[in-house]
């Protein structure tokens, strides 16, 4: 049985954790609003990028990477964090592409991964899984430059013939204590696919197929640092929620040790009068 000493020990330990959570937590929210301010002054921009080029689309095929063929062989850019402590944030991603791992598997396509964050990473190389190029500690710096590096391996090996199909799988930001898993078929671009639906007619100088040449690249460089802005923020937003619930669990365990304590010490000082007024019976006796 736990003496006085033990449990003390035991309140002294969680409260130090208690601070630890409480301290993470600050930090979370505090990076959360910087991640929550780019990923909105960047969606704007991405959406009408991506109106515009679903309308080019569907307008004219005259790009490989519009073209759709037979899928034998694809590629899956799986997004994760660098660490952990966000909840299940880094568990629903891998649970996720381990069931589009097995759903492409029943339809005969091999499957290969191109892992952004370290946990994706370490949690795949332990599996039978090809992760043909990894970014590892890359989440505290994310930049435009970053999604140009995974795009021009993808892009190559795409229109190299090597994969058909290319595919993001990330959380995207809707809150702090709301992240979505999404997965979005990056390449080949195909609005009818999608639903997508022009909404108005363009005009375009120069030729469809020239805009085409420059934008496509673009166009998915911008989807893919969006998707990486979004996972930024997902997980400092499931963090936040991962300590603000350890500190509220850490503060309920302090309370219920703490009437352990109590009713311990009550114990102690009842058997210590119990036995002084027994030692003075037995002297009057």
């Amino acid at each position: 049985m736990a003496s006085l000493r033990d449990i003390r020990k035991r309140i002294a330990s969680v409260k130090n954790t208690q601070k630890i959570t409480k301290a993470m937590k600050m930090v979370a929210a505090a990076k959360l609003r910087r991640a929550e301010e780019a990923i909105k002054s960047g969606r704007p921009f991405s959406e009408k990028m991506r109106e515009v080029m679903m309308s080019l689309a569907a307008r004219t095929q005259a790009h490989q990477m519009l073209e759709s063929r037979p899928p034998q062989k694809a590629l899956l850019i799986l997004v994760t964090a660098d660490r952990g402590l966000c909840g299940a944030f880094n568990t629903n991603l891998q649970r996720r592409a381990e069931a589009f791992l097995k759903e492409t598997k029943a339809k005969s396509i091999q499957v290969d991964l191109l892992t952004v964050g370290r946990k994706g990473n370490d949690y795949f190389r332990r599996r039978q899984v090809t992760i043909v190029e990894k970014f590892n500690n890359v989440m505290n710096s994310i930049s435009y430059d970053l999604a140009g590096r995974i795009v021009s391996i993808v892009t190559e090996k795409f229109l190299a013939g090597e994969y058909q199909e290319v595919y993001v799988l990330y959380n995207s930001f809707r809150s702090a204590v709301a992240q979505i898993i999404t997965l979005r078929k990056l390449l080949p671009i195909a609005p009818d696919e999608e639903g997508w639906k022009p909404r108005r007619a363009y005009l375009y100088e120069p030729s469809e197929e020239e805009l085409l040449q420059e934008l496509l690249p673009r166009y998915v460089q911008v989807q893919v640092f969006t998707g990486l802005l979004d996972s930024v923020a997902s997980e400092h937003g499931a963090r936040m929620s991962a300590m603000e619930a350890a500190t509220t669990n850490a503060g309920e365990m302090i309370q219920k040790l703490t009437l352990k304590l109590n009713r311990k010490r009550q114990e102690s000082i009842t058997t210590e009068l119990m036995e002084i007024v027994g030692g003075a019976e037995a002297l009057k006796g």
